[in-house]
């Protein structure tokens, strides 16, 4: 009786041991991934006040929604900012990215070079790259327009908080990129900064971790 009392005591014993271990190891892990997105959000965040206007030879413009041609609050102000750009000698041609939904009569680059065109900019000065449903098969598309002018660096223009994950995916692909971000409209809202930080950073986490966006398109090669 006394060793399978022992017995019992020594397993119970290695029961709670192990339960311990395992206890810490998910303790342990569970600070490693908090630790991991607060430093991606502190990035995010830091890159979000980024405004770069060395010269370039073009400025590119992340797409947003579009309505008929109309761009939305959104794509406005990046094509605005863009605009600004443009005026200021930054560079000398403006890139238009984005495609379109399905019945969409214009793509998002369509609709971005229509507008600016209605802005008083010459039609040699844009080119329209309407494909891509998602930021990176975007860039994709526009890394062969740049290479095809010969062009050898960017600036992007994007929403504060959208510029980290941009950037990070227009290095990887190769492009000598600057990032000026728009400093007003809807996509700088406080009511709507912690969404947008919250989806960038967990946006961006993915994006480190397997070099592809979440939407369309596979790795970075």
């Amino acid at each position: 009786m006394q060793v399978a009392t022992t017995r019992v005591v020594e397993d119970g014993v290695l029961r709670v041991s192990a339960g311990r271990v395992i206890g810490r190891y998910l303790v342990g892990t569970a600070i490693v991934l908090a630790v991991v997105v607060f430093g991606v959000a502190i990035r995010v965040s830091e890159t979000a006040g980024v405004d770069q206007r060395g010269k370039a030879d073009a400025i590119i413009v992340l797409g947003a929604a579009q309505y008929d041609g109309a761009p939305s609050p959104i794509f406005r102000s990046r094509l605005d900012h863009a605009l600004e750009l443009y005026r200021q000698g930054v560079a000398p041609a403006i890139v238009t990215i984005g495609g379109n939904q399905v019945g969409d009569t214009y793509t998002e680059a369509g609709a971005g070079q229509k507008y600016l065109q209605e802005q008083g900019v010459p039609a040699a000065a844009l080119v329209a790259v309407g494909q891509g449903s998602d930021t990176l098969v975007s860039l994709r598309a526009a890394k062969e327009v740049i290479g095809h002018n010969n062009w050898d660096s960017v600036v992007l223009v994007t929403d504060p908080l959208h510029a980290f994950r941009a950037r990070a995916m227009a290095q990887d692909l190769g492009l000598a990129v600057q990032v000026s971000s728009v400093e007003s409209g809807l996509g700088t809202a406080s009511d709507i900064a912690g969404r947008y930080l919250t989806r960038e950073t967990l946006g961006s986490l993915y994006y480190l971790l397997v070099g592809g966006s979440s939407g369309a398109g596979g790795p970075v090669t």
